[in-house]
């Protein structure tokens, strides 16, 4: 696993070779076992660009109430490009920033969910200590939305980690799965959250993920799927733009046929005991940290893809045409600020075309 170059050992002939993927870092592992199956430059360090926002959201969703109002800070609101609008002075439901954080990819969520532990200083230093609690050491944390900042850096292995805790999370899952959803930005004016992880409406076995994306970072992708009992985990750091989730879904297609043909070339440590921080569920309940690894098993048992598509296309149908207007507005923030959003014209390709 210190390689810096691709390691995959096969039981005697490869039956299928391991497809050719356009980033500097990868790792695709078995979440119930921790078996890395495959991997390349593991430990190599890189911007993890809105990747980051995994780890923002398995450190605090423990910590704030679902139901609690957050205030948003001036510097919430100014936190640009891709944000959900926040309002400075208005108050927003935790769960509201949260799923707003994981489907759109908001950077301002980010920011106001940081805050709502105290201050945004305490709330980097609760993500930076889950880090370390998931012996996640090759990261450095100094956004919680992954926009650029110097030092910031994730290895594709540590996201392996942090993706793995966040399947034993119902209440990340939950909000990592939401396909569309409703958001007040302030009264009487509600826009449509729309996922960006176009894997979960057109992968078979689906779980989550997060897509991100900045001028130095390039692509960055976390994907979680799960099929005939084995559940894994993919994560993707500097790849070529817009070839993430396609590099994704090669590497889920070979880890799937190959789970069983290959010995692993390591393993995903396990989060560090006596850390006792309880996990939030989506009811609101809490489990201990000794019912983590039951959870992922779990957690993997999402709705079936029947039932996922439609639910997104009857939730785009309602929202009607101010998803366009949404993403007219993010699009050009971004242009503003000399970033971009891949994820958002896979997002509008598929909102058109779950209403053709």
């Amino acid at each position: 696993m210190a390689s810096h170059g691709m390691v995959v050992h096969y039981h005697g002939r490869p039956t299928r070779a391991i497809p050719s993927i356009p980033a500097s870092a990868w790792v695709i592992a078995n979440a119930s076992t921790g078996q890395v199956l495959a991997a390349k430059n593991p430990h190599g360090k890189f911007g993890p660009a809105s990747t980051m926002k995994v780890l923002t959201a398995v450190a605090l969703i423990p910590r704030l109430k679902r139901d609690s109002m957050v205030l948003a800070s001036r510097q919430a609101a100014q936190t640009e490009p891709m944000d959900a609008g926040l309002v400075a002075g208005r108050r927003y439901r935790v769960a509201d920033l949260f799923t707003a954080l994981l489907t759109i990819s908001a950077n301002d969520a980010a920011v106001a969910l940081t805050e709502a532990t105290g201050s945004f200083g305490k709330g980097m230093a609760l993500i930076n200590a889950e880090a370390h609690h998931l012996q996640a050491y090759d990261v450095v944390a100094k956004q919680p939305n992954g926009l650029p900042a110097v030092g910031q850096v994730e290895s594709a292995y540590d996201e392996a980690l942090i993706a793995r805790q966040a399947l034993a999370m119902p209440a990340f899952m939950k909000y990592d799965s939401t396909l569309a959803a409703p958001f007040e930005v302030k009264p009487h004016q509600w826009e449509t959250l729309v996922n960006q992880n176009w894997l979960l409406t057109r992968y078979r076995g689906a779980l989550g993920g997060k897509i991100g994306w900045t001028v130095n970072s390039e692509a960055t992708y976390v994907g979680l799927a799960r099929r005939n009992g084995v559940t894994l985990i993919v994560t993707i750091l500097h790849c070529t733009p817009l070839q993430e989730i396609t590099s994704a879904v090669k590497l889920l297609n070979w880890g799937f046929a190959m789970s069983g043909h290959v010995s692993p070339v390591g393993v995903l440590v396990p989060p560090l005991s006596g850390a006792g921080h309880a996990v939030t569920a989506g009811n609101g309940t809490h489990a201990t940290a000794a019912s983590k690894t039951a959870r992922i098993a779990a957690a993997a048992h999402g709705p079936g893809q029947t039932a996922r598509m439609a639910l997104y296309a009857g939730a785009i149908a309602v929202a009607g045409i101010g998803i366009g207007g949404f993403a007219r507005r993010r699009r050009m923030a971004g242009r503003s600020r000399g970033l971009a959003d891949p994820g958002l014209a896979a997002r509008i390709r598929c909102w058109r075309e779950a209403r053709a």
